[in-house]
């Protein structure tokens, strides 16, 4: 029996990449860090209802149906969202405690990350294909 694999149209994700970029720079160039809150809420809504208000607000503006467009692995994506979260509240909390630099850190990583995602290299897609390689690995020098 064929398991399906649950996706997101890749114009949602683009979205969301490209949303995430646009607020830590709008951060940056405003010096308002609560910018960084929008992205973060938005991507823990995800994580933690299956609900990103982003990726809502931009299906309404599918031209196709969802299934007509690229599909991106959900699992994936939950997992590049974990990592989105704890740069932008990393950065977020960084910020607020006035460790500016650490502040610099964590979103100078997260906007890089999206914006080479966008571009066509998915850094949390590489880091989870390590980790599942690595676990691998271990098993079978177990047996």
């Amino acid at each position: 029996m064929a398991e399906t694999v649950r996706s997101i149209p890749r114009p949602l994700v683009r979205t969301n990449q490209w949303f995430i970029v646009i607020s830590v720079v709008a951060s940056w160039l405003t010096g308002q860090e609560w910018i960084l809150a929008i992205p973060l809420i938005a991507g823990l809504m995800g994580l933690l209802f299956g609900f990103n208000p982003i990726m809502r607000a931009a299906r309404t503006f599918l031209k196709k149906e969802p299934s007509a467009y690229i599909p991106e692995e959900w699992d994936q994506q939950q997992f590049n969202q974990v990592i989105a979260v704890v740069c932008l509240a990393g950065g977020l909390v960084s910020y607020s405690l006035g460790f500016t630099v650490l502040g610099h850190i964590f979103t100078i990583m997260v906007a890089l990350a999206a914006f080479v995602a966008i571009l066509g290299f998915c850094i949390g897609c590489f880091i989870r294909f390590q980790l599942i390689r690595l676990r691998a690995k271990r098993r079978m020098s177990q047996n």
